[in-house]
């Protein structure tokens, strides 16, 4: 477990991930917290590059319990900052090898890896890195967008926009136990939403999750992943604009802060080996809201890994 960290004042020291101490040495820890500050895949706005950065900066005021969940994660997991990987920025599939490899050592040491973005494109080798340890995966996918098509840029296979059409034909991801929450806003035709449905995909879309309501949509996420393997994948686009301005993508019309939190906490107990959240874009941020968000996100996150049931 950590010494407390939370005697510095939160405008005071190095800005790691809930003033965790920075390190490489995974012995003895639970959870690596890791940027990779890539955005060479985006297809619109850049900027998620420097997010990694400025979701430090905000998780300074994480004091360090979580009240809703009744947890402290930072004293009940040993949790370190690995700083950030090495990318390639103008290389998607030399970045995607890294991320690969990089991540695989960590997990396949032991702790839980948490990535901080970065585009979407990130999680494609982040999922088959967790999919070389335990096999294929349940995904939870928060998100504006599908991110299933087959191409955004002529032939290019991998974008940001392509990655779980990616991992579903890699076979990392159960089909039966893949779930995209949030889904809304224009596409180019009906077809785009059709095709993340035939891959596979479980699309509950905002509409249907606002007329269901949140304990609806947290009820079916459980019972399709039940206790596998489960990866958590949370782009920021998910919540509506004025809650998240700071992203490449936005959408508007997302879920509010508050209900993001609702589902993140009614996931409480499933078997998570995996996080990431993505596209946090801090010269879009209008007074670090984006990433104020973005930084208690992932510390719900921590509780959930915290309260994660014993092996």
């Amino acid at each position: 477990m950590s010494e407390s960290p939370f005697e510095a004042q939160p405008y005071s020291g190095i800005a790691t991930f809930g003033r965790q101490r920075f390190t490489r040495d995974l012995t003895g820890v639970d959870v690596a917290v890791v940027g990779i500050p890539y955005d060479g895949a985006t297809s619109y706005r850049s900027g998620a590059r420097f997010g990694p950065r400025g979701i430090r900066e905000q998780s300074l005021l994480l004091w360090g319990y979580h009240n809703g969940l009744a947890v402290a994660p930072f004293r009940a997991l040993s949790v370190i900052d690995f700083g950030d990987l090495e990318v390639v920025p103008v290389d998607v599939m030399d970045t995607q090898r890294k991320i690969e490899s990089e991540v695989g050592g960590i997990i396949s040491a032991g702790p839980t890896v948490i990535s901080l973005g970065g585009d979407h494109s990130i999680t494609l080798p982040l999922l088959r890195a967790h999919a070389k340890k335990y096999g294929p995966l349940a995904v939870i996918h928060f998100d504006a967008h599908p991110d299933t098509w087959d191409c955004e840029f002529g032939e290019h296979k991998y974008s940001h926009g392509t990655s779980f059409r990616r991992a579903l034909e890699e076979k990392l991801i159960h089909p039966s136990a893949y779930v995209q929450i949030g889904i809304r806003g224009p596409t180019n035709g009906p077809d785009d939403y059709a095709d993340a449905t035939l891959l596979g995909a479980r699309m509950i879309t905002l509409d249907e999750a606002m007329s269901v309501g949140i304990p609806a949509v947290v009820n079916e996420v459980r019972k399709r992943v039940g206790n596998r393997p489960t990866y958590l994948t949370l782009d920021i686009d998910a919540l509506d604009p004025a809650f998240a301005p700071g992203t490449g993508t936005p959408e508007v019309g997302g879920f509010s802060s508050y209900q993001m939190l609702q589902m993140l906490r009614g996931l409480k107990g499933l078997n998570f080996v995996g996080f990431d959240l993505v596209e946090v874009s801090p010269p879009f941020d209008h007074s670090s809201i984006t990433s104020i968000l973005a930084a208690n996100l992932v510390f719900e996150f921590l509780a959930l890994r915290a309260l994660r049931p014993q092996a």
